[in-house]
Parts: C-alpha cells; sequence; structure tokens
C-alpha cells in the first residue's frame, strides 16, 4: 500500500525532495509509520497554501500512517526566516493561543483524531519548549547543533548576505527550535518522518542531523512543492487579499468561486495535488479540458471537492446555490448575510424605509439611482426590452413600483439588467 502511495505522490507531483528515494518506498511498506508537518500560528486561521502539507498528512493517514500535526506555539514566537526577507513581528502569547486554537479547529476538517490505530495527534512545541531554561537548552541541545550547519542553509545564507539588516539573533535560532521538535516527537511518538513545503529543506534537513547527534537514529524528510500558479506566482492570493480556510475570513461562496475562476492551465496540478479524486477520474478530466475549455468541467469538480473538504456538504451547498443565483436563479428568503458575500462587489444605493413603506420608489427610478441606467428612457427601454430584473425575475411592467415587499432579505433589494449587471437598494 505505501508503495502505491509513494507512486500516487510522485503521479500527482508532490514530491519535491526526499532524504532518501531509495529506501523511502520500502521503508514505508514495511510498517505504519509516524509523520509529522508543522504549521505556522501567524494566523487564526490557516490558508490555501497550508492545504499541501494537510494533504499530505491525509493522504499518509489514508494509507496507514500515523501524523502528527504540529502547531509551532513556540516557535510562532520567532518566526521562520524561511523564504522570508524580512524580519517578522513577534506576537503575544494571547494572540499566539487564540491562532493556535483556530487553526486546531480547522484541521479537523482534514484529519481524523479519532478512528485508531491511526488516528492523528495534534501538538504544540511550546508544551515542551516551555519547560527549557536559556541555559539549559544551550547546554543541551545547542552543543549539538554546529554553526556552520546553520549558516549553510539558504534560508540563512540569503538573509545574511543582504546589506540591509541581515537576520536577528532570534531569527538565526529559530532552525535550532523546529529541529529540536522533530528530536522530541521521535523520542516521544516514534516519528522518523518530517513533511513540508520545498522552503523548509533546511529544516528538515537540521532535524535529522540533530537527531542523529543526539539519539543516534535516522530520519527522513519530504518536501513537497509550494502552490504556485503556472507563473510562478503564489495560489491564494486575489485582489481582495487572501484566500483562507475560515468561513469567517473568506465565506465558502468566496472561497467556491476562487477555484471555479482557476486557469486552465493551473487546473490540472490543482486537481492532482488538493483532490483525492482517482488518477482516471483526473485524466479524464483533463481531456475534456483539452477538448472543451469553455465547459469548465475541470474547475467544477476542483471546486466542489475543495469546498466540500474545507467547508462541509453544508458549505458547499450554500456556495453552490450562491453561484446559482449569481447566475440569475430567482432571489427568495434569502438573508442579508448570504447577500453581501454574494454580491460583495457590485455597487449599491441606500433608500429610507420608510420611504418603500409608504410610497414606494418607480422601477426606472431605482435603475437610474443604483446606476444601471444612465437615464429613466433608458431604464424604459430595458423593461420593455426584458433585460430589468428585480431579484432576478424579470419585469415587464416599467410603472411597477418597487416596495418592501420587494426585498429579498432583510433589507435588500437585487437589481439587474442584462445577464450580470447587478446592484442592490438597501433599506435604512
Amino acid at each position: 500500500m505505501a508503495m502505491d502511495l509513494i507512486a500516487d505522490l510522485r503521479w500527482r507531483g508532490l514530491i519535491h525532495q526526499t532524504t532518501d528515494d531509495a529506501q523511502l518506498p520500502g521503508w514505508l511498506a514495511a510498517a505504519s509509520r509516524t509523520v509529522y508537518a508543522g504549521f505556522d500560528p501567524t494566523s487564526d486561521s490557516l490558508h490555501v497554501g497550508s492545504m499541501v502539507p494537510l494533504m499530505f498528512l491525509r493522504r499518509f493517514q489514508t494509507a496507514g500512517h500515523q501524523p502528527i500535526a504540529l502547531v509551532g506555539g513556540a516557535t510562532g514566537m520567532i518566526g521562520d526566516p524561511s523564504g522570508k526577507s524580512e524580519e517578522r513581528n513577534l506576537l503575544s502569547a494571547e494572540i499566539l493561543q487564540a491562532n493556535v486554537d483556530g487553526i486546531a479547529r480547522q484541521m479537523r476538517q482534514f484529519l481524523d483524531f479519532d478512528s485508531r490505530p491511526t488516528q492523528a495527534r495534534l501538538v504544540n512545541n511550546l508544551d515542551w519548549m516551555r519547560s527549557f531554561s536559556y541555559l539549559d537548552f544551550l547546554r543541551d541541545i545547542g552543543k549539538n547543533f554546529p554553526v556552520n550547519v546553520m549558516l549553510g542553509k539558504d534560508s540563512v545564507r540569503s538573509r545574511l548576505e543582504r546589506e540591509d539588516g541581515g537576520i536577528s539573533y532570534t531569527e538565526f535560532s529559530y532552525m535550532l527550535l523546529q529541529a529540536y521538535d522533530f528530536v522530541h516527537l521521535n523520542q516521544h511518538y516514534d516519528c522518523q518522518l518530517q513533511i513540508g513545503g520545498s522552503d523548509q529543506w533546511g529544516n528538515i534537513t537540521a532535524g535529522i542531523d540533530l537527531a542523529r547527534r543526539m539519539r543516534s537514529v535516522t530520519l527522513y524528510g519530504i518536501t513537497g512543492p509550494l502552490l504556485t500558479k503556472t507563473d510562478g506566482s503564489k495560489m491564494g492570493k486575489t485582489e481582495s487579499g487572501t484566500i483562507w480556510l475560515s468561513a469567517e475570513r473568506t465565506s465558502p461562496y468566496q472561497f467556491y468561486q476562487y477555484w471555479i475562476n482557476v486557469a486552465d492551465e493551473d487546473a490540472g496540478r490543482c486537481l492532482r495535488m488538493l483532490t483525492e479524486l482517482p488518477h482516471e477520474s483526473i485524466l479524464a478530466l483533463d481531456q475534456a479540458r483539452a477538448q472543451s475549455p469553455e465547459k469548465r468541467e475541470s474547475q467544477q469538480a476542483l471546486a466542489s471537492d475543495i469546498t466540500r473538504l474545507v467547508h462541509g456538504e453544508a458549505g458547499l451547498s450554500i456556495a453552490q446555490r450562491a453561484t446559482q443565483v449569481f447566475f440569475g436563479d430567482e432571489i427568495d428568503a434569502a438573508s442579508d448575510a448570504q447577500l453581501a458575500q454574494i454580491f460583495a462587489d457590485v455597487p449599491s444605493h441606500q433608500v429610507s424605509r420608510s420611504q418603500m413603506e409608504q410610497t414606494g420608489l418607480g422601477m426606472l427610478d431605482a435603475l437610474v439611482l443604483t446606476g444601471l441606467a444612465k437615464s429613466k428612457s433608458e431604464a424604459r427601454r430595458s423593461v420593455q426590452q426584458g433585460g430589468a430584473y428585480v431579484n432576478n425575475r424579470r419585469v415587464s411592467d416599467a410603472e411597477k413600483t418597487l416596495t418592501t415587499r420587494d426585498l429579498a432579505s432583510e433589507s435588500v433589494i437585487v437589481l439587474r439588467t442584462g445577464k450580470k449587471n447587478y446592484a442592490l437598494l438597501r433599506l435604512e
């Protein structure tokens, strides 16, 4: 089974480097192993880029191995210099704890923490690092860690070569702390394999070297590629910001739409790296994408699979329903919050609730006020030509008066002209 796991990881483009290409497949096939990945608690939510190591752990668990998800409560106080050109801001203990708690909740969407014998573990390196005094750590751990090893790592060397600040002793120490995590997990949980992004290679090999010096054991490492687009830019970034795994930060609809809009050249890679679809299904989607890209079957499969995993069936249902609304389904019994998610970038105009209750607002005036028509004559033509809608229901009467009976939610009326020109009337 494990041989199949390594073959699957390679097919999906998930293996960037390993510490032992020859031995790893057989070693994994011989027994159930314990594997860990670390997550930096710089926020109370993980983001799209975190899905690669999370899916790594999930795949290992499915294949019969035991995953450990480590949240860096201690290392998070310092900040990993890997891939960073500037010193990170240090977080308070209170903020760090809130971040750790938020991340822990999200991990349960990906990993099974209940079913033996492969139940996942969630650990926080602050639990063992807080017991060290500075002198104890230098005496027991630091003496086993050659400085020349640290200086040889790309993450450190690239910062040292900078003329405008270099790297602080605090961040310089990060590698030693993370290296000791691997040693601790090996000693207490028999963990022998660490996985991470390609930018973690230096930290992983440092932990392997430290374990060899301290405990005379052989440990292994695997890195996967960072989640990037074909042009090399990071995936999960939009003009409005980062795509988070938290529904409070990025709604299920916005999350779903991000994957629906993935470029064709990125869709196949995302299907391989981020979903558990079988090879034959992904190959069939590749073929469909090549033959009929306008159908966007790959993106629909990708968006559905990932949204279901992150937000559950309920979140996927909400996202799909919201998508249908945006593309013309009638709006009925919605909430202000739902419409705010769907129409986040749509212009709006505020009107008095008392006015809507007493005299109402003419349809033509509403189209002009919201900018959907430049003049009342243009608004009239839109209605007469069948191109004007209230809550996605066509309006045929140019003399229609909008009232509170036309509300789509507690305080919003949705107007539309043409296929996708939307605006909102908000009652205050």
